[in-house]
């Protein structure tokens, strides 16, 4: 249930109001923009007089809300979620490119990799530490030490880290990371997902292979309902008939998640694709669609990389995608009013 407030509400009558839906067992997530209010009421709401509420001096209109997840929904936020990492945001207009490596190999791979994507425009580095494959014979990644070389690549660059996660025994591991990523794999790991809701640290959660809207959104509430709000939503493809690309991305979850969700929206072109000659399509595409992002593989030699090499952009080819994206993003904004 969402109870929608008249512009400047009183103030002693708005505690009166929450105070009385807390007594009733509820939780409330208060929404503040720029031209009205919005209570969230999260909980068991069957016993809440509507036509009590709508009678309130301080009350617009009050409406239940159908959907399952709470947290994420626009109904309860209407306003677009901006996430602060690091110097740069997430959503908010600003277009974030994430790039770099599939997985850390060396202090010297993941710096250079580091310095060339920067001076293209990335403003975060990705790298895989803890690398979930699909044998178990394939490379693992570095584990701790891949994490150690991405925090001197950071030192080196000043770029914001993103890495995944694979369990929450990692966790003190990323104590400084800056943007910590879960793999579609591990989209409905919900231990994972509780755990992760008890950090302050940004979450990446990438979509499941073969899950709806509706089951992304709800994974994403999980993490919410555990206090921490900065959930970053990405689509990397999901598993269809279809065996040329490595997925098939699915381009209209951008603009039904700017329906559904104020949260920031990103895409994985690299997983999508699969072959490193779709990437920039693909990634202009996204843009075009209003994603708020991209988080990219760049490796700058990709012919002998120990993990998805032949999806990965070597740097030039990124430098000059870098410079389209940033273009396209522009003309999108500045077409917004006209659409």
């Amino acid at each position: 249930m969402i109870v929608i407030l008249k512009k400047n509400p009183d103030k002693n009558q708005l505690e009166s109001l929450k105070t009385w839906l807390r007594d009733k067992g509820l939780d409330i997530h208060e929404s503040v923009g720029m031209s009205q209010t919005i209570l969230g009421l999260i909980g068991d709401t069957t016993g809440i007089d509507i036509n009590l509420l709508n009678a309130l001096d301080i009350v617009e209109d009050v409406k239940r809300v159908q959907e399952p997840y709470k947290k994420c929904n626009r109904k309860f936020h209407p306003e677009d979620t901006v996430i602060t990492v690091g110097n740069t945001q997430v959503g908010g207009g600003n277009l974030t490119l994430i790039a770099g490596p599939c997985a850390v190999e060396s202090e010297e791979q993941i710096c250079t990799v580091a310095k060339l994507v920067k001076q293209s425009g990335a403003t975060m580095l990705r790298g895989g530490a803890f690398k979930p494959r699909t044998s178990p014979y394939s490379f693992q990644g570095l584990r701790e030490e891949g994490i150690r070389l991405l925090e001197i690549a950071k030192e080196e660059t000043g770029l914001p880290i993103v890495t995944e996660i694979m369990d929450a025994s990692q966790l003190p591991c990323f104590k400084n990371v800056d943007v910590i990523q879960v793999g579609a794999r591990n989209m409905q790991n919900f231990e994972l997902l509780k755990a992760l809701g008890k950090t302050d640290k940004p979450i990446l959660l990438k979509r499941g292979l073969a899950n709806t809207y509706q089951e992304f959104l709800m994974s994403a509430e999980y993490i919410m309902a555990g206090g921490n709000e900065k959930v970053i939503l990405c689509e990397r493809g999901v598993r269809t008939y279809e065996t040329y690309t490595r997925n098939t991305l699915d381009i209209a979850l951008v603009p039904s998640m700017k329906i559904l969700s104020h949260l920031p929206v990103i895409i994985d072109p690299s997983h999508a694709a699969g072959r490193y000659a779709l990437v920039p399509s693909i990634s202009c595409a996204a843009v075009a669609a209003g994603a708020d992002g991209l988080i990219i593989e760049v490796h700058n030699d990709p012919e002998h990389a120990l993990s998805d090499g032949p999806q990965s952009l070597k740097p030039q080819v990124f430098d000059r995608l870098a410079k389209k994206l940033y273009a396209i993003h522009e003309v999108m904004k500045n077409t917004e009013d006209v659409l």
